[in-house]
């Protein structure tokens, strides 16, 4: 058996890397409501330059693409995984307005922080509520 690669194996890999950095980078201009060229620097100022590529090669894959999930449902595996493990600010901030893109509006932000507290504890979805509710501008009852 040989180990040895296939002439152009190396550049059907870099054109898949290219492509998925493409994608990845597609995908965090939304997220962070950027224009695509900027998003490269943007983000490597924000977590530094590998973890950066490494973020952009995995937002370019099946994960974020996959037909089977909605944008909507995207949203909601994101927040009640941030709100899960006790995160807020401008993350959970950049994702509740992806939320609301896609269609969450503070009724059911709110449903589902109800929903999780059973299940992730309510000091974490009670740190989520006050991000949602902060960053709705309007008075939930």
């Amino acid at each position: 058996m040989s180990t040895q690669a296939h002439p152009g194996s190396a550049n059907a890999d870099d054109q898949e890397a290219r492509s998925r950095r493409e994608h990845g980078i597609s995908a965090y201009a939304k997220i962070f409501d950027v224009p695509e060229q900027e998003v490269p620097a943007a983000f490597a100022e924000r977590v530094g330059l590998p973890f950066a590529e490494e973020a952009l090669q995995a937002a370019g894959g099946a994960a974020w693409s996959h037909p089977a999930l909605t944008a909507r449902d995207r949203s909601i595996a994101i927040i009640t995984t941030l709100a899960a493990q006790g995160v807020s600010g401008d993350l959970l901030d950049t994702h509740l307005r992806l939320a609301r893109q896609h269609g969450l509006d503070d009724e059911a932000l709110t449903a589902l922080m109800t929903l999780l507290a059973g299940y992730v504890g309510y000091p974490r979805a009670s740190l989520a509520m006050e991000t949602i509710h902060g960053s709705s501008g309007a008075a939930h009852q």
